[in-house]
């Protein structure tokens, strides 16, 4: 009995253990990078469709037990394109992994501290690598790199000036008055992105009383600070569904970014040089002037013109002003590296750009240095991120201009026979056509703004308890951006405008300071549970505060006291101040459940309290929930179908008030020596709720032959209710204007972004993307009668906020008087056109940008008209009779009333992006350098090269009133934008 029962498992195990053996077994090997050979550690080595996984050691060791063959394995890294491997029995299998921009958007941030999958994500968040936003050409600025990157922005320069402001709206406009741009996060930190304006050139110029109260400094966004070199990736949450985590912050998008990292490994080191120069992308023209056309501008200007033609002294005055090559020059150094514990970046950037005007430019330089640190066997992870950043803009005397003293405005009333140049002895005449000598201006006044900046991030992740079924971590982070700005502006007593013979004030020197600290403090707890039936269920729940502090002085004197510049040196003193406290704190909590990378769902929920609501201590809630369904993993996928993703998110976010808008703010008066405050004109509220967006989001995604070829496809429908707007009031209540919850908005849009693969060999490859989407908006509720904004009144053209028409539509009056639409800000669609070509060493890439429609209010035209410069005031294209020259048919519109002629289509093709690059081989450099240098490229690269538009001036993409509201698009002889040439080299060691 026995050795009958003893033969019977004898053959059962003879017959079943090289099942079993085969069926379960180990796979080693090692990883390393393609491009160099070296070992890659902390690579994700996961059997596909399983939560079974490792990573790779500090030599790019691995190994993994393998539970059923045959089997898939996935290895990941950040930065590395990931690659499968099919394995069928236990065995040594080694991995090189090809360095790829496109590795960085598999992983995408959705909560405050945790990521996904790009593959699960529910929303279309656009994700830019380091190699798309300043691999192909330096961009002056980081908000400016990401023009035509994305889907769904409207970029707009307030400025052409070198480092000047920038507005970004993220799927249409979010606020009428309150802030419209997103919310900056760099490694944990919220960034300040304020316009603070300080210069006083309003002072100087007198626009903000000329139909519009806003500000008109030109201030710069400080977005602009931060340097495009240090960053390795961006990530675009652009609207509620994706951004509602951030809650009472994020109705107008967030942007995530991410700074360069260091490796374990071997240290590098790279070395970067681009030199080049810049000039206006194209000049508005010159009136081509006879004697009878001159004589015409003024008794007696016919015989001098006809003197400066014989004497060969007439000047193009545009080209004297806007006709400078400016110099550029980006230096930028890195090291990175470290050991399996501690690694390391440090970077150093020094930028300089003169501009096309005398005297104008930009310098910025960055210093940075992040760490990363293990403990206790990777179980507590140490990060810490700095940045000091020193710029400093000159950015001349431009935009609107109610006294004529601009330089903009004076060349509108320049003649080329005028005689402006300085004599012999550096004294400039007076300009007899305009209230200021536009050459003077530009050689003696300054307008400087200069920024010392420090950036600081600091966070702990640190495993709390794991196990093979869950893990719970608590990650605390913490942040401060301090800022000090300065700006000055001097305007000499020998300027023409300045002397009180002229009736100047004798000269202008303002000095405005701004101090700004904000400082953010977040603590989360992450738990993740796996079951049998490979169900992954995320919870992570924490808290949340920042503080932000801001106090500006400005100071301004006249009637200086001889050349002194300092503010005290002068007779008359002017100072105001602005200084804003603000406390924000609140919670969230968020699960999302993946069912084997097939279906995946996330609800949350943020709440936030503020001491800028009227109720410091009320708790606005925010939710968000979002599904995506990966058809193509029940069982769907082939080597033709890769993926196909069907999602739906949706989630709110809020917007707080504008400053003073929750209460009324009196102000000092001084009435024969006698101190005390009178009433404003405007009348607060402080039972105002901040503004709510609510968005919906659908989407389809499709990957077809291996992801060779993806397309993205979006539709959303974002409402923003509760608008707080400042209205009209009753005038019998004493106030003229109040602010109030008064209105709402509604945004729908599409998006879709394909790229393919169009060609691979292994010595030439092609990519290509082509990037479509618009918006439209429309004004659903209004609770107060229709007024006006953001221009100068209907005669010549402006917004206007009205219901059931589009918040950004343009309305003035027409010939008969009567107020009617224009025009419409808003593009009808845009689009982008990408492609990369790589032929062995060679590197060939470029953008194209197509934005059709969208109307601006060019008021420009208005002053050059009146000055008689205009370039085509004698063509005969706007008279429909053919009889009437523009200048003349413009300014008869103007003095009849009619709005229309100055209401252009602001639509363009641009060449955004161009780049020619070539790497020596290898080879090459082995021989040559034996093997110290790694890497050497050269190359070519221009920015808006090709600029294709019917628009009458130097670019359709202007704002007067800086970078924010629904304002921009209006046009006052700004500083014109510039195209960009440039030589680079870098070396890697």
């Amino acid at each position: 009995m026995k050795q009958t029962l003893f033969k019977s498992v004898f053959l059962v195990l003879f017959f079943v253990l090289p099942t079993l053996l085969v069926a379960q077994g180990a796979i080693t090997g090692n990883v390393t990078s393609a491009a160099d050979g070296l070992p890659l550690p902390a690579v994700n080595v996961v059997v596909k469709g399983t939560t079974v996984g490792t990573t790779s050691d500090f030599d790019g060791n691995y190994e993994i037990t393998v539970n059923d063959f045959p089997a898939t394995l996935v290895f990941s890294s950040l930065g590395y394109a990931s690659q499968e491997a099919e394995v069928s029995e236990a065995t040594t299998l080694n991995i090189a992994l090809e360095e790829s921009a496109t590795g960085l958007e598999e992983v995408v941030v959705t909560g405050l501290a945790t990521s996904v999958k790009r593959e699960n994500l529910a929303n279309a968040v656009a994700t830019v690598s380091a190699e798309e936003l300043a691999g192909v050409t330096p961009p002056q600025t980081l908000d400016g790199a990401l023009a035509g990157k994305f889907a769904g922005a409207q970029i707009t320069k307030s400025s052409g000036a070198p480092g000047g402001g920038i507005s970004v709206k993220l799927r249409g406009i979010t606020s009428v008055n309150g802030n419209a741009q997103p919310l900056y996060i760099v490694d944990g930190v919220y960034v300040n992105n304020n316009s603070v304006a300080g210069a006083g050139l309003n002072a100087v110029s007198g626009a903000a009383a000329g139909g519009s109260a806003s500000n008109q400094d030109n201030p710069s966004n400080r977005i602009a600070d931060l340097n495009p070199d240090d960053i390795a990736s961006v990530e675009i949450l652009k609207g509620a569904s994706a951004a509602a985590i951030y809650g009472a912050r994020a109705a107008a998008g967030v942007i995530l970014i991410t700074t360069k990292k260091g490796q374990a490994g071997k240290t590098k080191v790279s070395v970067s040089q681009a030199v080049g120069f810049n000039n206006i992308i194209r000049y508005r023209g010159v009136r081509d002037f006879t004697a009878t056309t001159a004589e015409a501008v003024g008794e007696g200007q016919g015989a001098l013109f006809t003197a400066a033609r014989n004497n060969g002294t007439l000047v193009n005055y545009e080209e004297e002003i806007f006709g400078e090559d400016g110099f550029i020059s980006n230096t930028s150094a890195s090291v990175s590296g470290g050991s399996e514990n501690t690694q390391f970046y440090a970077g150093f950037t020094n930028n300089e750009e003169a501009g096309i005007v005398k005297g104008t430019g930009y310098d910025k330089k960055s210093i940075r240095l992040n760490l990363d640190h293990r403990l206790w066997d990777d179980r507590v992870k140490l990060g810490l991120t700095t940045n000091y950043l020193n710029s400093s803009a000159n950015r001349g005397f431009f935009n609107n201009d109610n006294t004529g003293t601009t330089i903009g405005v004076a060349l509108t009333s320049t003649p080329p026979w005028a005689q402006l140049f300085p004599d012999e002895n550096g004294n400039y005449p007076d300009n007899p056509y305009g209230s200021s000598n536009p050459l003077q201006t530009r050689d003696l006044i300054t307008n400087n703004e200069s920024i010392n900046r420090f950036i600081v991030g600091g966070s702990v992740d640190a495993s709390i308890f794991q196990n093979e079924k869950q893990n719970l971590k608590l990650i605390l982070r913490g942040g401060v951006d301090y800022y000090e700005l300065v700006t000055t502006a001097i305007f000499p007593k020998e300027l023409q405008f300045q002397k009180a013979s002229n009736g100047g004030v004798n000269g202008l020197t303002a000095l405005g300071t701004t101090e700004n600290k904000d400082a953010n403090y977040s603590a989360f707890l992450v738990h993740n549970y796996f079951t049998n039936n490979n169900i992954n269920f995320t919870t992570q729940a924490g808290i949340t505060k920042q503080t932000f502090s801001q106090n500006t002085v400005r100071n301004r004197t006249t009637n200086l006291i001889g050349s002194e510049t300092n503010v005290d040196q002068g007779a008359n003193f002017n100072v105001n101040q602005f200084r804003l406290e603000q406390e924000d704190s609140g919670f969230f909590v968020q699960e999302e459940v993946n069912y084997q990378d097939k279906i995946i769902g996330t609800i949350g929920v943020r709440g936030d309290k503020s001491s800028n609501n009227g109720d410091a201590n009320e708790l606005f809630y925010y939710p968000k929930a979002s599904m995506a369904v990966n058809i193509h993993n029940f069982g769907l996928e082939s080597d033709v179908l890769s993926q196909l993703k069907v999602r739906a998110a949706y989630g709110e976010a809020g917007n707080f008030a504008p400053n003073g808008a929750l209460f009324t703010a009196y102000t000092s008066s001084l009435i024969d020596g006698i101190v005390g405050i009178t009433v404003p004109g405007t009348l607060g509220d402080p039972s105002i709720s901040p503004e709510r967006q609510k968005e919906l989001e659908l989407g389809l995604d499709i990957g077809l032959l291996k992801n060779r070829v993806s397309l993205e496809l979006s539709y959303y429908i974002k409402s923003v209710d509760d608008l707080i707007l400042q209205a009209n009031n009753e005038p019998s209540s004493g106030f003229s204007n109040i602010w109030a919850n008064a209105g709402n908005l509604e945004n729908k849009g599409i998006e879709a972004a394909l790229n393919a693969n169009v060609f691979q060999s292994e010595n030439f490859s092609w990519d290509t993307g082509i990037i479509f989407f618009k918006n439209k908006s429309e004004i659903t509720q209004l609770d107060v009668e229709p007024f006006d904004t953001g221009g100068f009144g209907t005669g010549l053209g402006t917004f206007r906020i009205e219901e059931g028409k589009s918040v950004t539509q343009i309305v003035g009056n027409d010939e008969n008087g009567d107020v009617v639409v224009l025009g419409n800000s808003e593009p009808d669609f845009q689009m982008t056109f990408t492609n990369n070509f790589k032929y062995k060493n060679f590197d060939l890439a470029f953008l194209w940008h197509w934005k059709k429609g969208g109307e601006n209010i060019n008021l420009s035209n208005l002053l050059f008209d009146f000055g008689q410069t205009s370039g085509d005031y004698d063509d005969l294209t706007l008279d429909p009779a053919g009889e009437t020259p523009n200048g003349d048919f413009r300014i008869g519109a103007f003095l009849g009333g009619n709005a229309a002629p100055f209401v252009e289509d602001a639509g363009y093709l641009r060449l955004r992006e161009v780049g020619l690059f070539y790497t020596l081989p290898s080879k090459i450099l082995d021989t040559a350098f034996s093997g110290f240098v790694s890497n050497i490229k050269i190359g070519l690269s221009g920015n808006n090269l090709i600029n294709i538009f019917d628009y009458n001036s130097y670019d359709p993409e202007v704002s007067n009133f800086g970078s924010n509201g629904l304002s921009t698009g209006v046009e006052v002889t700004p500083f014109p934008t510039s195209k960009r040439f440039l030589f680079h080299v870098s070396v890697g060691f």
